[in-house]
């Protein structure tokens, strides 16, 4: 569901080792998901080590995408070894006991396909798109280096210094994207998402190859993880590749996780962060309920489903409210303002609100004019109007991700990551179309206390002035012939 979410909170506001054997376990047949689950279409099975595979048909091209989701990501990393869920993702693609560093890309491109792989706080993923004829090859070259993951130290040094380049690239040179780092760190206490998904560059700089073995042979078990096979496919001859294929390798169990929850927060928290920029930037982040199911819910699941649509008539569109209370008209205060409500993971729920301050604005004014118009929403609600533009957008974003494979499949492995049916998206709208005006107006009066809130401002300092170029030295002389050349590049 994570990418029927990510489209829906886009519209509200807003990637030792394994033994196998040589032959299948004898244990129990796999056996078909109950009917509930199919909703979708897909069909749900269990491999006897305890993976599990699904599969959903779509034959309007002959084209297959293969995934493997695996239920560990950077929230079970310990202290110490931030980014650990991350560098083994790299260090997927560096070989097995069977295939050399590099071997793996090249042959899925030399079968026409694409690939890559994404991790996130709660989950790790591996793609690949081929045509639907040579998925066996693709799931063979998986299911290796799942269970036999194999690379010399050699290749762990050069790709850290890759992974700590991806880190300066994308946080240590991203003002925000530093704020927002820090932003999580100082919000969360005790819960694991308070570290980033890419690691502190000080436990980059002292991560070993065995650190990140160990991680794979701790988490990378077959009952931690699933297939998923969308395309041109049947899915009587999924399961006997599956079988072939990842049924082989040993089982073994699943880690326990620790509790590790937040406590409450009882009171305000504010940081100021200084960084070369050209503009203040400020986010608030309340902790607000999550959802945990799309049945039977809860009366917080009924909140976190407020919430969503909160978000959605706050900044889901144009001309939403934020847009036209910050952004327009001659007393503006911000350049842009924006909303997020990520409820759904397998750790705490936040609310974010967020805005650039409009020239001789302040970030204070931003701040003061968010929070202006989740209280007006308290004071005065929203109207039925508002929440029906954004249901009927919401479905459309549904149903628009059926005409990609890729989304289909990336639908069905989240929605297993986080435990939630097949048909968790069909299920989720459903749901929102029946949120009501009382039900956001409600969150909005209970959930953006300060007691719940942490403010981060980036505090703009000057940008750096290049340097000017130094004369260039006159050319050297040729160095006579037979004598040695210094400085040759290789």
């Amino acid at each position: 569901m994570k990418r029927a979410i990510a489209l829906l909170v886009l519209l509200a506001g807003s990637h030792v080792l394994a033994q196998s054997v040589p032959s299948a376990p004898t244990r129990p047949a796999p056996t078909a998901a109950p009917a509930a689950a199919k909703a979708t279409g897909a069909q749900q099975f269990t491999l006897a080590n305890g993976m599990q595979l699904i599969v959903q048909p779509d034959r309007r091209a002959p084209t297959a995408v293969h995934m493997v989701w695996l239920r560990v990501g950077a929230m079970d990393e310990v202290d110490g070894t931030s980014g650990v869920a991350h560098v083994l993702e790299h260090m997927m693609f560096k070989g097995s006991r069977d295939v050399p560093p590099g071997e793996f890309s090249r042959r899925v491109a030399a079968l026409g396909g694409q690939e890559n792989a994404f991790t996130s706080r709660d989950y790790t993923g591996y793609y690949q798109q081929i045509p639907a004829s040579r998925l066996a090859d693709v799931m063979r070259l998986e299911a290796d280096r799942f269970a036999h993951n194999q690379w010399p130290d050699e290749e762990f040094t050069r790709e850290i210094e890759v992974v700590k380049e991806e880190r300066r690239m994308r946080t240590d040179d991203q003002p925000r994207a530093s704020l927002i780092e820090q932003l999580f760190a100082s919000t969360f206490i005790a819960s694991p998402y308070r570290r980033p998904v890419v690691g502190w560059m000080s436990d980059l700089d002292a991560m070993t190859p065995d650190d990140v073995r160990q991680f794979h042979t701790r988490w990378y078990v077959p009952a931690n993880a699933v297939v998923v096979v969308a395309g041109d496919v049947e899915p009587a001859e999924v399961l006997t590749l599956a079988q072939q294929t990842y049924g082989r390798i040993a089982a073994r169990p699943v880690p326990a996780r620790k509790p590790r929850e937040e406590p409450e927060q009882r009171g305000l928290r504010r940081i100021a962060f200084k960084a070369p920029a050209d503009q203040a930037y400020v986010a608030l982040a309340f902790r607000v309920p999550g959802l945990a199911r799309v049945s039977e819910l809860t009366a917080t699941d009924r909140d976190a489903l407020a919430l969503l649509a909160l978000s959605a008539v706050l900044s889901g569109y144009d001309g939403a409210r934020l847009q036209r209370a910050l952004t327009q008209g001659a007393d503006r205060v911000a350049d842009n303002a924006g909303s997020d409500a990520s409820v759904i993971g397998r750790g705490p729920s936040l609310f974010l609100l967020t805005g650039v301050p409009a020239a001789g604005k302040r970030a204070e004014d931003v701040e003061s004019a968010l929070r202006a118009e989740i209280a007006r929403v308290a004071r005065e609600g929203v109207s039925a109007a508002e929440l029906s533009r954004v249901t009927t957008q919401w479905a459309a974003a549904t149903i628009y991700a059926r005409d990609s494979l890729q989304a289909q499949a990336s639908d069905l492995g989240s929605n297993w990551v986080q435990g939630l049916p097949l048909d968790a998206d069909e299920r989720l709208l459903r749901l929102l179309r029946g949120v009501t005006p009382a039900e956001v107006q409600s969150v909005a009066a209970r959930w953006f206390g300060d007691d719940q809130l942490t403010v981060a401002t980036l505090l703009p300092l000057p940008q750096p002035q290049p340097q000017p170029l130094a004369p260039r030295a006159a050319p050297a002389a040729a160095p006579a012939e037979g004598a040695p050349a210094s400085g040759r590049l290789h």
